[in-house]
């Protein structure tokens, strides 16, 4: 969400052009603002009977520089250069600049390389002179206010939440967010951290980490960050100033791979059709990479500038949603925890399901869920079979519209037996043409039919279509 996108209009055009989830950055505008873009999305999803989820972005810690006298300076190869955590944040020069960031200075030492501006800017650190950093310029260019700074290969210590964070997950709770982003986590501890605020301030959201420090890919913190967390962000900003870009595809993969692995949904975000924010179509290799996240497994792509100040915010949601149908066709078929021991269940149930759908000729699943849990394990499993989230709660609704291949459905019928909950499943399967007389569903449900009782699933039935109402 932004400034192109902040009329009822622009929102009900983006929403039928196929979002499924908007996110609302909080570092840009107020809680009023963020409350009132909420409503405006609810607002057109529910006119076009849609399910949509928000989620809310917490800006993190501000790690850049300040500004500049005439707003910009132009710094060359080999000039000297100064990052003054003491200097007045207007008085940037030719020759030093403030930063709002005021540690850093013990964050770094000789020898270390600082990028600015997405890496754009590359200066070396030659000493640090009390609150001055003293650093020689590799690769110099224009630089402008309040560009960001990163630390090749990290190990930048400032705290994951800052005192605007915690505020702005009170604004999160008031909003009844679904999603809560945490940017620059550097272990598990700031995650639960924030599930913790979010629940004291009423708030029950899924909690998102945003993956973009070189510390937070390496084991064992990865999968304690992944672990702690619902849903990771392969933020390829940060992360591809961090690591290298040259490492950042492999680095993608690995993040999808290891989420899925760990029954955690994973948004590829950043650059994604980034030349739609004037154009009108897509450049290939952008199709190219839209295409390949979603073969690689990734749950949700995500678009930033494209559609927050881009010219054509609808027209680039569609492009990239008619990218994504198609890379869907390719049919691969994963082999997730094949060969691991299951203790839950409804866990069991949910890969069975899948198992069977794709080696059965399947072409419809309806789950009848209270929370979720049993298709968030199903779109684990790549199948190309859509699995239909069935459930009475609008809040559960939400939250699997960020799963892969998932579509949510809000029960309003009261089901009183099994027979009448197959022929639902089934029909609204059939009212969206997903299945014909003959085709094979697969239902799961549990015993506790309608009673509220989450992990209650414990049962997968086969239906010939036409024969659903026995």
């Amino acid at each position: 969400m932004g400034p192109a996108t902040d009329t009822p209009e622009s929102i009900q055009e983006m929403l039928a052009a196929g979002v499924d989830v908007v996110r609302m950055n909080f570092s840009h505008g107020e809680a009023n603002d963020h409350i009132k873009r909420a409503q405006m999305v609810r607002d057109a999803a529910e006119r076009l009977g849609k399910v949509v989820a928000i989620l809310g972005d917490l800006q993190g810690p501000k790690i850049r520089i300040e500004r500049f006298e005439n707003d910009k300076v132009i710094i060359n190869d080999g000039d000297t250069f100064i990052l003054d955590s003491s200097l007045d944040k207007y008085a940037g020069t030719q020759e030093r600049v403030g930063i709002a960031y005021k540690d850093l200075p013990r964050d770094v030492e000789s020898g270390d390389e600082l990028l600015l501006d997405d890496g754009r800017i590359v200066l070396q650190v030659r000493e640090v002179k009390g609150h001055e950093i003293h650093t020689t310029v590799i690769v110099g260019g224009a630089l402008s206010n309040n560009k960001g700074i990163n630390k090749r290969g990290g190990g930048i210590s400032a705290e994951a939440l800052t005192e605007k964070d915690k505020e702005d997950i009170k604004t999160a709770a008031k909003i009844g967010v679904d999603f809560l982003a945490v940017s620059f986590p550097r272990n598990a501890e700031d995650l639960n951290l924030a599930r913790a605020l979010l629940h004291d301030a009423g708030g029950d959201a899924a909690i998102v980490s945003k993956i973009e420090r070189a510390e937070a890919v390496v084991q064992p913190v990865l999968d304690e960050i992944i672990l702690a967390s619902d849903v990771i962000m392969v933020a390829r900003g940060d992360l591809g100033v961090e690591i290298g870009d040259a490492s950042l595809p492999l680095m993608q993969k690995k993040l999808i791979k290891r989420a899925r692995t760990l029954n955690c949904v994973v948004i590829t975000a950043t650059q994604m059709m980034e030349t739609m924010i004037e154009n009108t179509i897509p450049t290939r290799a952008e199709v190219f990479d839209v295409a390949n996240a979603v073969m690689d497994g990734t749950d949700a792509v995500m678009l930033s500038g494209e559609t927050a100040m881009g010219k054509h915010p609808a027209k680039v949601v569609e492009a990239m949603a008619n990218i994504c149908e198609e890379a869907e066709k390719s049919g691969k078929k994963s082999k997730h925890r094949i060969g691991i021991h299951i203790d839950r269940i409804d866990e069991g149930i949910a890969m069975s399901t899948m198992y069977a759908a794709n080696h059965m000729g399947v072409k419809g699943i309806g789950a009848l869920t209270e929370s979720g849990s049993t298709v968030l394990w199903m779109s684990r499993i790549s199948s190309g079979i859509p699995i239909y989230a069935m459930t009475k709660h609008k809040k559960t609704c939400r939250k699997v519209a960020m799963y892969r291949g998932v579509y949510p459905v809000y029960m309003h019928e009261k089901m009183t037996d099994s027979r009448q909950a197959n022929r639902i499943v089934v029909d609204h399967l059939i009212e969206d043409k997903i299945v014909s007389d003959g085709d094979l569903v697969i239902i799961t449900r549990g015993d506790l039919l309608g009673a509220g009782t989450d992990g209650g699933t414990n049962q997968m039935k086969v239906i010939r279509v036409g024969d659903h109402v026995r």
